[in-house]
């Protein structure tokens, strides 16, 4: 993927610097053992995969639970499943899975874990893939190391393929099988089959993981002992720690953009894109349509006007992004396209809209007020919550910004519906129907963080959504994910506002690191520490 946007100045490091760097550190004699630091910007309380698909969970539970296949810069990489074969009709896909795995409570891995996490949780409960699996009708297990889907509809291989590396992690069933699946206490203390073991969890301070001698790579691996992940909502405490070497890396844009430009210049540390790859995020405003004012298409297309996308580009990305165009971004190769309706900056424009849609400004200087809940992610998305205020009072819209927590922000949004407006990221994961599509499709369980909760339903639309999934032509199916996203920029249910790669600031002391295209996600089993 290649991104056209201005560099930071103080010469982050280029992907291409950062290969080489990884190349040094393959030519290095590995050192085992001591402990990786790893900063965390928030804690989202729930470290089943399975579950909630989110960076915040990846980013811990990754090492410890491991997908059935992962995506490395070569292709599709085999994990837990060693080889998958699709039928012509896209009705069955099968897979091998990988013998001689155990749980970390030293249960053996098997199909009967695929096929009830793919059934129990994939399907009915996992944000995004409850869409993406809504056709999967069964999964068969005729032997302990096979399992083969049974869908009604078809299911493209290269979008199966996509979709595994972030939903496709089975639980073991053992464990969860007969329980509450959603209050079982395993969903904050994960049993899986990856190169660390969870040990502890303190809520607000770290989580810690530590090596799992019994680990199906080998004895070799990993290389580390321990990995604990430290809660620091302070960008500047952030910043401090990692020169202090108190932590190692600090990922998806976790300290000020000040700092990153900062410690870009510090021979210390690796500062970059590269392990974005699979990753790359818009940032958006989110609308509550029960709102009969946001539910006026001529307002929404009024409030785009009123963003000055570039002028946001520069002061809070520091050039480092570029214009939205919907719910595809330029990273999904032939599904995306950029013909689509645009929103220029005018002023004007967006008040003589706002003044036709029937809503002038009134005594107390304002059209209406609005309640807007940004995410609490890290810097930037703090700073667009408030540029974006700043916008809408220039055409005379007041928003009041409402901070909170993680949980705080999730339920507010997803599942209480509490708010006018949002603004947070959302990741584009290889394929459109992997995650893009949960963000227009209706129907969603209720509360899903991550889909549509706002109050918006079009049934060409989700016709539309449901025909490109099971679309088995390429050229056909992109096609049709062109129309989607022309579709999208025109009714604005959510504004897919600027679209950008996420940052890394690492220690050099790490070796191994963003090798790969979701690394944050991944499961560090070659990470190792300079001592």
């Amino acid at each position: 993927m290649t991104f056209d946007f201005k560099t930071l100045g103080l010469a982050l490091a280029s992907a291409g610097a950062l290969t080489a760097a990884a190349a040094v550190a393959q030519a290095q004699d590995v050192q085992t053992g001591g402990t990786a630091i790893i900063h965390m910007v928030s804690e989202q309380r729930i470290l089943n995969p399975a579950l909630r698909a989110s960076t915040g969970v990846y980013n811990i539970s990754g090492k410890i639970v491991e997908p059935l296949i992962d995506k490395s810069y070569d292709g599709y990489e085999p994990v837990l499943a060693t080889e998958w074969e699709g039928s012509d009709d896209g009705l069955t896909i099968t897979l091998k899975l990988r013998e001689g795995v155990n749980w970390h409570d030293g249960e053996p891995f098997t199909c009967d874990d695929v096929a009830f996490t793919a059934m129990e949780m994939w399907k009915a409960l996992l944000n995004y893939s409850s869409a993406l699996q809504a056709n999967l009708e069964s999964v068969d297990c005729p032997d302990p190391h096979t399992a083969v889907f049974n869908y009604s509809k078809p299911m493209p291989l290269p979008l199966f393929l996509a979709a595994m590396p972030d939903l496709g992690h089975p639980m073991p069933k053992h464990l969860y099988e007969g329980t509450d699946i959603l209050k079982n206490e395993l969903n904050t203390a994960p049993v899986g089959t990856g190169p660390f073991k969870f040990v502890e969890y303190e809520r607000g301070q770290y989580v810690m993981a530590v090596k799992n001698e019994d680990y199906w790579r080998g004895p070799e691996y990993p290389y580390l002992d321990r990995i604990v992940w430290r809660f620091i909502t302070d960008k500047s405490a952030a910043a401090a720690a990692l020169e202090a070497g108190e932590v190692h890396e600090s990922g998806f844009i976790g300290v000020s953009m000040a700092d990153i430009e900062r410690l870009g210049a510090d021979d210390r540390f690796d500062v970059g894109t590269q392990g974005y790859e699979n990753n790359v995020a818009h940032s958006t405003v989110e609308f509550n349509h029960r709102n009969p004012i946001l539910a006026d298409l001529k307002v929404r297309q009024a409030m785009y006007h009123g963003l000055d996308i570039d002028y946001a580009i520069e002061t809070i990305m520091r050039g480092f992004a570029k214009p939205g165009r919907g719910p595809i971004p330029s990273a999904g190769g032939e599904n995306y396209t950029d013909e689509v309706t645009t929103y220029p900056y005018d002023v004007e424009k967006a008040k003589a809209m706002l003044d036709e849609a029937g809503y002038p400004v009134k005594e107390d200087g304002f059209r209406f007020h609005l309640r807007h809940r940004p995410a609490p992610w890290g810097e930037y998305t703090q700073l667009w919550a408030e540029y974006y205020a700043q916008a809408m009072k220039e055409i005379g819209i007041d928003v009041e910004i409402l901070t909170n927590d993680a949980p705080g922000f999730l339920n507010g949004v997803y599942r209480d519906h509490d708010f006018d407006t949002a603004n947070g990221w959302h990741q584009f994961r290889s394929d459109p129907a992997v995650s893009t599509m949960v963000w227009l499709r209706s129907g969603q369980p209720e509360g899903t963080p991550w889909t549509n909760q706002f109050g918006w339903q079009s049934d060409e639309i989700d016709r539309m959504i449901d025909d490109a999934a099971s679309e088995l032509d390429p050229e056909k199916r992109a096609e049709m994910y062109h129309e989607i996203q022309r579709r999208s920029m025109d009714e604005l249910p959510v504004i897919f506002a600027i679209e950008h790669p996420f940052i890394s600031v690492t220690s050099k002391a790490l070796h191994n690191h963003h090798n790969t295209p979701r690394w944050n996600s991944s499961s560090w089993y070659d990470l190792w520490l300079e001592q």
